[in-house]
């Protein structure tokens, strides 16, 4: 078994994703949603050549390995090379757009200078619980593995099983002696043998095997849905999935990138691209979820798990959804998901399941909130659609109620009458006596009161207020949301009150006089990444005012490593604590915003050297080998790739 934290392939459709090692193990199966839920605990595949042991194609010694995607597709290859046969196999694996199966072709070509004798060994295990036991059934050409509500199927078009185990599996495999007389029996994992037969020096054969998940039905419905798959000509499934996915590339090149002219050129128009192929696969289409990334962690042993919602993170998502001509995706998050997911008094919890349905959470994160109003307006920027507007007025303004109601209990700031209290009442770190919970700052791990939850706040307002002001003061605009002119006028003092009044606060307790910096919450001095969003996306003070100058240079003293690469804040330990490439891209945007152009390449280069072998670009970057360790295909990594590219093409 590979690291199962390294997701280092993705591909899927619409309703399903796969996730394999570099090695071409598959690792993770998601049907009929990208983040619930996950089948399989191992898949594996080998061949016995000769008298041998089966050859695992994912772990022996004696393989090499070649990975590659077909060009601008989720079609995934992997040739594996055993050295000691000089048997050469070419795997490809890729999920049918219009069908929910993953195919997976086997080409064997023999490379040696004798026969080779070969049989093609598959070895499947379920993931299983005492409430949900796995069984399996044999058929003539593969078999279903199955518990009370869903059958996962393997199985090939053509070749008819040979040999087959369902029980003890696990202690015959390896040697190949598998055997069984039982067609149907109660175990998580069972195995399989195809005869691929004789292979003369320079002769190739093929498999072609199919693995689907459904529902459970009864026999005769699976067995019909088995052999209606059997019958799909995979060669033109191939094509057609070739053809739309490099179809879509052309469609969604939002920026019009050319062909790249230069090593360095090349590598930024693939992660590019492989952006582009990775945003459909995290989204639900039916209510337009994004998830964070695929999964890394079911098991909660080191995270709190990724295949999950944020509001916050899609928000930023969607920005590189409009640069990527991906409008109706955004749209649908908004008016589908956002909507769906508002609780009653206007917030947003912390992460949602992508069919909106409310997610493991530890604590309240008020940017959730604020980004979704902001992230409303940024959409409309790109789209100057005033129906889009109206359709989330009132969405909006619950959530902006909220937040005055938060912002003007956590503050101890009184709203009456369009007045706001000057002075701030003493021991405002105190949860004790406040309506609403304390925040989490953006990394979920302190709460209290941040800079950036408080710069998003702001922004929100903001807005909130442009909204007002492209609507106009037609009263007809707002009738159907029961919104009078006479309480937008009220409710647009208001914010601008509490945003002079954050202002104002961030000022006097955000600021060190010292040190002449901002401070990232009132507890403590640390410098942090996320202390730019006061000017990068949240525009409360200007990229070149001098206390923003001072924490830049602050910043770059205490969390930029010598590689080049930022942390999150100081004293960083998740995962060792290593750069982010989220980090990076900030700092570029930062110096984008502030004119200084070299200075922002820099740390945008680092984000280009250190993607991963497929340029998907993850979470973090070991900061001694310069490659992703963790969460590849990070939706939040892709997407402000995508925000700096374009303002660096200006």
């Amino acid at each position: 078994m590979q690291n199962k934290y390294l997701n280092e392939a993705i591909i899927g459709n619409k309703n399903m994703i796969a996730t394999f090692t570099e090695k071409g193990e598959l690792q993770r199966f998601y049907f009929p949603s990208k983040d619930n839920r996950q089948y399989i605990n191992f898949y594996h595949t080998g061949v016995k050549v000769n008298d041998s042991d089966v050859i695992f194609l994912h772990d022996d010694i004696n393989n090499i390995y070649k990975q590659y995607y077909d060009t601008d597709t989720n079609i995934l290859n992997t040739e594996v090379t055993n050295t000691y046969f000089n048997l050469r196999i070419v795997q490809t694996d890729f999920i049918s757009i219009k069908e929910n199966v993953l195919f997976k072709r086997y080409i064997f070509l023999n490379e040696s200078k004798i026969d080779l004798n070969i049989r093609f060994f598959i070895h499947s295990e379920l993931l299983s619980d005492k409430n949900n036991f796995v069984s399996c059934k044999i058929l003539d050409n593969g078999m279903f593995q199955y518990a009370h509500d869903f059958v996962m199927s393997t199985y090939s078009k053509t070749d008819k099983v040979v040999k087959h185990q369902i029980h003890g599996s696990k202690e015959t495999i390896k040697r190949g002696d598998i055997h069984d007389k039982d067609y149907i029996g109660m175990s998580k994992d069972s195995s399989l043998c195809y005869e691929i037969g004789c292979l003369k020096p320079g002769e190739k054969k093929s498999i072609d095997i199919c693995v689907a998940v459904d529902e459970n039905k009864n026999v005769s419905q699976i067995e019909n849905e088995i052999n209606r798959i059997s019958k799909i000509d995979i060669s033109k499934e191939y094509n057609d999935t070739k053809t739309y996915w490099r179809k879509y590339v052309k469609e969604h090149n939002g920026l019009n990138l050319k062909d790249s002219t230069n090593s360095y050129e090349e590598k930024i128009f693939e992660i590019y691209k492989r952006s582009i192929l990775l945003f459909p696969l995290l989204q639900n289409s039916e209510t337009g979820g994004i998830i964070a990334a695929p999964e890394i962690d079911e098991d909660f042993t080191k995270c709190g798990r990724y295949a999950y919602c944020w509001p916050r993170d899609a928000v930023f998502i969607t920005k590189a959804l409009d640069i990527l001509k991906m409008e109706k995706e955004t749209e649908k998050f908004y008016k589908v998901f956002c909507k769906k997911t508002q609780s009653k008094n206007g917030s947003w919890e912390q992460r949602f399941f992508t069919d909106g349905k409310l997610a493991p959470c530890w604590g309240y994160q008020i940017d959730e909130t604020a980004s979704v109003v902001y992230g409303i307006y940024e959409h409309y920027k790109y789209t100057k659609s005033e129906k889009f507007l109206k359709d989330n007025l009132q969405m909006c303004e619950k959530a902006i109620e909220f937040l005055e109601n938060y912002v003007s209990d956590w503050l101890n700031i009184k709203i009456h009458e369009d007045k706001v209290k000057e002075e701030l009442e003493q021991n405002i770190n105190s949860i004790n006596g406040h309506k609403y919970h304390v925040s989490y700052d953006l990394w979920e791990m302190h709460e209290g009161i941040h800079l950036y939850s408080l710069a998003s706040i702001y922004s929100a307002f903001e807005s909130m207020k442009n909204i007002y002001a492209i609507l106009g003061d037609d009263v007809s605009n707002f009738e159907n949301n029961r919104l009078k002119q006479e309480k937008v006028l009220k409710n647009q003092k208001i914010i601008e009150n509490l945003q002079s009044e954050i202002k104002k606060f961030i000022n006097e307790n955000l600021f060190d006089d010292e040190s002449k910096v901002f401070l990232r919450n009132t507890e403590d001095k640390k410098m942090d990444i996320s202390m730019l969003g006061i000017v990068t996306p949240f525009a409360v003070f200007k990229p070149k005012e001098k206390k923003v100058r001072n924490t830049i240079d602050r910043i770059n003293l205490t969390i930029r490593t010598y590689t080049g690469g930022y942390q999150r804040f100081e004293q960083d330990h998740y995962m060792k604590g290593n750069p982010w490439p989220i980090a990076n891209l900030w700092m570029s945007l930062y110096y984008l915003d502030s004119g200084e152009k070299k200075k922002a390449k820099e740390c945008f280069d680092f984000v280009v050297k250190t993607a991963g072998k497929h340029c998907f670009l993850g979470e973090q970057v070991n900061n001694d080998t310069l490659k992703p360790n963790w969460v590849i295909g990070l939706g939040w990594s892709h997407a402000m790739f995508i925000i700096v590219l374009e303002k660096l093409l200006g």
